[in-house]
């Protein structure tokens, strides 16, 4: 979306946010990470399983996945990530040899083809904000074993919506001061009407209360991310679809948002 040059000064820093959110990380919140993982894998255990974590933000899903019995590789190009990465580690498998935390960018070739192949390779709401959701998709497909498992969340392509959304999102970091406002349309313009049904059904707040249930996130720092998350690149269901079939891909898993705001989940299978 969009042909603006990325720089660091117009990046969001998706670091800054989950250090924030490490401080409301708890048991049920892991839980739910690990439930997730299960579920769309199809799996109970992950035990014997070489796990690569591409773009492990808060390390959420790579504890999750330690926590199931994989050998993880966790990796993430903002330094800040790499340290809620390793503060998780060192918080719940201190010393471990079997988790491996690095920093390294998905669109380098080089550095991923260092890391090896693996069983299952994770990549949830990453690619699209590298700024080049492609070849970041195409790189990190190699990483994948003959019958491994791709496991990645794309933004769902809203057409004239998610253009708009690309301009706030731009706006948001290259412009502080409008940094409250643009969080304000996001809050509005993603929970209004969730927040009026709940006020309808006389529970005010419950989804707000317990959406940390769904994925391990809180909505608060959810509400951050969407708003400031840019890059941002966004795909229809069939396009990724039909990405990962020619390069050899079968598609075993899916999880759509139903055509609105959010990502859409897959779980390819390497066939060759």
């Amino acid at each position: 979306m969009g042909t603006a040059t990325i720089t660091n000064e117009n990046r969001f820093g998706f670091g800054a946010n989950w250090a924030r959110f490490l401080s409301v990380l708890d048991s049920s919140r892991i839980a739910k990470a690990e439930l997730s993982l299960k579920t769309m894998l199809g799996v109970e255990s992950l035990e014997g399983k070489r796990f690569l974590d591409a773009g492990s933000g808060s390390g959420l899903f790579s504890l999750a996945a330690r926590r199931l019995g994989a050998t993880v590789v966790s990796f993430d190009r903002d330094p800040q990530s790499v340290s809620c990465t390793q503060e998780l580690r060192n918080r719940y498998f201190p010393a471990d040899r079997n988790w491996r935390v690095e920093q390294g960018s998905v669109l380098d070739e080089a550095f991923l083809r260092s890391l090896g192949e693996f069983d299952v390779v994770y990549s949830w709401g990453v690619l699209h904000h590298t700024g080049n959701m492609w070849k970041a998709l195409e790189f990190l497909a190699r990483s994948v074993v003959v019958d491994g498992r791709l496991f990645i969340a794309i933004y769902n392509d809203q057409g004239p919506a998610s253009r708009r959304w690309t301009r706030l999102k731009r706006a948001y970091n290259a412009s502080p001061g409008l940094r409250p406002f643009v969080l304000l349309y996001t809050l509005v313009r993603c929970w209004t009407f969730t927040f009026v049904k709940d006020l309808a059904s006389g529970r005010p707040l419950h989804s707000w209360k317990i959406y940390g249930r769904e994925r391990g996130m809180s909505a608060w720092h959810d509400v951050v991310d969407w708003a400031g998350g840019y890059p941002f690149e966004v795909a229809a269901p069939e396009a990724i679809f039909r990405f990962c079939r020619d390069r050899g891909f079968a598609l075993v898993e899916l999880s759509t948002c139903g055509g609105g705001i959010g990502c859409n989940e897959y779980v390819f299978v390497r066939a060759r």
